[in-house]
Order: structure tokens, then sequence, then C-alpha cells
């Protein structure tokens, strides 16, 4: 057993203390995050490069794919943060190996790609810094793309145990 699944057993085994049916415990984590990655996601990513996009052609247009951009990217990040602990919470309730899965690996990456564009962001663009800018997008898409990937690692493990 690692370290990691170590120090959250006592979690898991409290969350599994409350009955949860196997099949929510198996099947859960994917099926939220599926909702997440591929509608949140899709939607954040779309309005992020539409705004890019519209910024000359159609000002409001821009403005309001912004707007909607810097609302649900947020909430996609805290849902997709808390299904990165919900997912290693489910590996240990099933005696999982945590650290040797490519599944957790994806995962990770794309919470440090996402971190990194929350701190980006945060910062205002250190100035509003057209080059940030660009690099926010292409972490964000690339975080996406490796998302996607991890979906089928997700698949794949889910299948197998």
């Amino acid at each position: 057993m690692d370290n990691l699944t170590e120090i959250l057993k006592p979690i898991a085994d409290w969350f599994g203390g409350l009955g949860t049916p196997e099949p929510i415990v198996h099947w859960g984590h994917p099926f939220f995050m599926s909702i997440v990655v591929f509608v949140m996601g899709s939607f954040v990513a779309l309005a992020g490069w539409r705004s890019r996009q519209l910024a000359v052609t159609d000002p409001d247009g821009a403005i309001k794919n912004k707007a909607d951009h810097r609302k649900i990217a947020p909430l996609m990040y805290i849902f997709l943060a808390s299904g990165y602990t919900g997912g290693l919470l489910s590996l240990v309730m099933q005696n999982q190996p945590i650290l040797e899965s490519p599944h957790f690996w994806t995962g990770s990456v794309v919470i440090i790609l996402l971190t990194i564009n929350a701190v980006i962001a945060a910062t205002g663009f250190i100035g509003n810094k057209e080059t940030l800018r660009t690099v926010h997008a292409y972490v964000g898409s690339l975080a996406l793309v490796i998302l996607v990937f991890h979906a089928v690692l997700g698949l794949k493990l889910g299948l197998s145990i």
C-alpha cells in the first residue's frame, strides 16, 4: 500500500461506512466527471476561444463570451478538483492502487495545468498581457485534450475493476 492510500484510507473507510451502493462507488465519479468535462469543459473552451475570435469582428459577442467563460470556468475547476478527490477516494474504497494508475497521473497533470491557468487568470494576466492570454488559451485547451484521454483511461479502468 502506498503512502497516499494510507493517508486516504481512514477517509475512504468513513465514506464506505455510509452504505453507499457499490455501483455508485464504482461509477459515480465517471458519471459526474463526464458531465463536468464534456458539458462544462466544452462550454468553457468554446466561450474562451469565441471571446478571442470575436474581439475584432463582434466586440459585444466577445464581451458576452468572455463573461460566460469567467462565470463557468471557476465552477468547472472546483468541480474537477472535487471530482479528483472523489476519484482518489473511490479507488481506495475499491482497493485499487492509486499511483500505478495512468488515470491518476493524467488527472494530476490536468489539475496542475488548470491550477496554472487559474493563477494566470487571477493575476489579471499580469497587466492584461496578450502573451499570457494566449498561454492561458493553449494551456486550457491542452488540459481539455488530456481530459478526453483521461476519460478513455478512466473507462478502461472502470471496466477492469
